[in-house]
């Protein structure tokens, strides 16, 4: 009987000392919590891998070359044949029958069964720089950073149509719920910013091409935490929903409630260890920090006349060439990965006009981004990447179009370790495949984490009983386009 009472009574002293740990734990943290907010440099290098600002890698795997990424993401399949990949052989057979060796058994979107005629090149091309980059003639400004690009135009992915295709380049899979590759790289590297997330996207919408949509889930963190998802920005109106203070209440009392708030929290995860909680904790925490630094962050009336005028930017207009402005800011202010969405590059018809408006879109202000992050020291670790989900058809649509191509088409980067002045990879003769160096997407995410001194195959989560990697089961690093 007594071992009976002893035993009982240890077991509730043990449930005591436990709750009595797990209490003041709880509101150890949220007290910290609470200070936190009130002088955020409380906690720098104090958060655990994976929880807060670090990410779960300890140590890098080899010297990193970047720091950040922007990612100039031009929705819709832009025509590698009227942008980086001049073909004078298939301006020769314009008008003519497509020669079946290049198409017999080959997928096709919207052209399956019909009679397939070539489309030559609807503009010139034009050398650029000291290394006489080729490109569309329409690049005057892009040319005039040229020996700062890589084009590489042997790029091929797997998905044909616009929504599977845009998964594919963003998650490395077709299978809608994996993480994107922003949040591959939080979770890797962590966040560099506490009053800003790490991961933010802005939309800008133009003219001169089919507007398909963009889905969130291109952003999303799939089953990592979703701490590590990608922030959308509004590029018009208030930047992001609820962002000033209700009235009447002033900040010192909002930073009561956030602390209060996380004191509940936390008093939840540790009955319920739940790791969602810690997201809610640290988003309510960085929702608060953002309403001080978001208003900043867009207030671009400080920005000297000859910045605005070199992006061609209108403060508040939600261009393509304002949200270029803001992604120098956003970098500035140490955010990891930036993704620009500019849609309408869908051109089933009206190529020639169409491809002329959009390249007008982007081309000044892609330079001046360049240009700019060069001016101030950035560049170097700061890596541009500028391309779409596929390509087009060297075959015409309609007479007038090309149809989404996934054989081959070109991306271009520049900065962040990436050698510039170059093209690596060809397509064949009429653009139709890559065969010169082929580089498949997963290359180009492997590709992509080296230059963060990551190696793509040991970033990985364990997720329903298989450890996960944005390259899946294959990605070689391009080593030749390294600097």
């Amino acid at each position: 009987m007594w071992s009976s009472f002893s035993a009982s009574s240890s077991e509730a002293v043990r449930a005591l000392n436990r709750r009595a740990f797990l209490g003041r734990t709880a509101a150890g943290m949220g007290s910290l919590a609470l200070a936190s907010l009130l002088n955020p440099g409380i906690l720098k290098g104090a958060s655990a891998p994976g929880l807060g600002g670090r990410g779960i890698l300890d140590q890098l795997h080899f010297a990193p070359r970047a720091k950040r990424v922007i990612y100039l993401y031009q929705a819709g399949g832009p025509s590698h044949l009227e942008t980086f990949d001049p073909k004078p052989k298939l301006a020769a057979l314009h008008g003519q029958d497509m020669p079946e060796s290049f198409t017999k058994g080959q997928q096709l979107a919207q052209l399956q069964g019909q009679a397939l005629k070539c489309l030559g090149p609807q503009w010139g091309f034009q050398r650029y720089g000291q290394s006489g980059l080729e490109m569309s003639e329409h690049f005057q400004q892009l040319g005039g950073v040229a020996d700062d690009l890589c084009l590489i135009r042997s790029m091929h992915t797997e998905q044909i149509n616009h929504d599977p295709a845009h998964t594919f380049m963003n998650t490395g899979s077709i299978i809608p719920g994996r993480p994107s590759m922003g949040s591959w790289l939080l979770y890797g590297l962590g966040a560099e910013t506490a009053d800003l997330p790490g991961f933010i996207v802005l939309v800008s919408t133009g003219n001169g091409g089919q507007n398909q949509p963009i889905a969130a889930r291109q952003w999303h963190s799939g089953f990592l935490p979703s701490r590590f998802q990608g922030v959308k920005f509004n590029s018009k109106g208030d930047p992001v929903l609820y962002i000033n203070s209700p009235t009447g209440l002033d900040r010192e009392r909002q930073s009561q409630l956030i602390g209060a708030v996380g004191q509940l929290n936390t008093l939840e995860h540790a009955a319920t260890q739940d790791p969602e909680i810690i997201t809610r904790i640290s988003q309510y925490e960085m929702a608060f920090q953002m309403q001080a630094s978001v208003p900043e962050l867009m207030d671009v009336s400080k920005e000297p006349a000859s910045v605005m005028e070199a992006y061609g930017a209108t403060p508040g207009d939600g261009s393509f060439a304002s949200n270029c402005l803001l992604a120098r800011r956003l970098a500035e202010r140490g955010v990891r990965f930036i993704q620009l969405y500019h849609r309408d590059w869908d051109h089933h018809g009206n190529l020639k006009g169409d491809i002329k408006t959009k390249i007008g879109e982007v081309d000044r202000p892609a330079a001046a981004l360049i240009r700019d992050l060069k001016q101030r020291g950035m560049l170097d670790d700061t890596l541009i990447v500028f391309g779409g989900e596929f390509g087009r058809t060297p075959m015409s649509q309609g007479g007038s179009g090309r149809d989404h191509h996934i054989k081959g088409f070109s991306i271009m980067l520049a900065g962040g370790g990436i050698k510039g002045g170059m093209t690596y990879g060809n397509t064949d003769e009429l653009g139709y495949a890559a065969v010169e160096n082929p580089v498949p997407v997963h290359d180009l995410h492997a590709t992509m984490l080296h230059l963060f001194g990551v190696d793509h195959t040991r970033l990985t989560y364990k997720f329903q009983g298989r450890n996960f990697r944005l390259t899946d089961v294959s990605g070689e690093v391009v080593k030749p386009i390294l600097a």
